[in-house]
């Protein structure tokens, strides 16, 4: 695991993780991060590729408890990752971003193989189509102010995403991953929709074949390295361990 270094934005520390031996090829990359938020999916990524990194833990919504944030990213949102000059806040483009760059082929899929297509419709389909719905169900369900929740909302949106979720159901069938025959980028970007719908309490309403996979995607090591790896950062950096899809008003 890592050491912890300052950081002098808001928090006093910062976790670093560097893995033995890794050349020093590249800057050092941070990754802004709430609790199990969408930046789950880069950090994931990190774990999985091996790579050595800076975690800096924000309370959610960062926007409004982490003000000084806003000068490292206007928006207020996670994730913000920063390697060098390059600046990211898209989730699914970041696992894309990772994969190509410093993955070595082993979790991205090349431009010239037949499986390339499918490979960037899910990463795209992981937010676009899957994670978009149950961010509805997250506003209009537990992050609104009472008044303001819309109960037909939380429910018209939380059948979306399961009727969106047959695609990879229908993907799964005779296969352990969505594309490739392997696990790919793709497979992070979508395992945190699951992740985010295991929030919501919507996993009891995965098919067979979705469950499976989902717990396949819980097993792997790197899975739970992050997971790990983001509440001793909490702990460390002072900053709430509650998942920010539990985080209530």
């Amino acid at each position: 695991m890592g050491r912890l270094i300052c950081n002098s934005l808001w928090s006093k520390h910062c976790s670093a993780h560097l893995p033995r031996e890794f050349p020093t090829l590249w800057p050092m990359i941070t990754l802004y991060h709430c609790v199990s938020a969408r930046s789950f999916r880069p950090l994931w990524m990190l774990e999985e590729l091996g790579l050595p990194y800076q975690l800096a833990m924000l309370p959610f919504p960062p926007r409004a408890l982490a003000r000084a944030f806003l000068q490292e990213n206007p928006l207020g949102t996670v994730p913000l990752l920063v390697e060098g000059d390059t600046r990211m806040t898209e989730s699914a483009a970041m696992c894309q971003y990772l994969a190509a760059r410093h993955g070595a082929g082993a979790l991205d899929v090349a431009v010239n193989d037949p499986a390339f297509g499918t490979y960037l419709n899910w990463l795209h389909m992981s937010d676009a189509t899957l994670t978009f719905p149950q961010t509805l169900v997250l506003r209009y369900a537990h992050f609104e102010a009472a008044e303001r929740r819309q109960p037909q909302v939380a429910e018209d949106y939380s059948r979306w995403f399961l009727a969106r979720l047959r695609a990879v159901d229908a993907a799964l069938q005779g296969h352990t991953f969505l594309c490739a025959d392997r696990f790919t980028a793709a497979d992070v970007a979508v395992g945190y929709a699951l992740l985010l719908a295991q929030h919501l309490e919507l996993q009891a309403q995965f098919s067979p074949a979705v469950a499976a996979y989902w717990q396949r995607l819980q097993n792997r090591p790197a899975y739970q390295r992050a997971m790990a790896a983001q509440h001793a950062a909490a702990v460390a950096q002072g900053v709430p361990t509650t998942p920010a899809p539990d985080t209530r008003p």
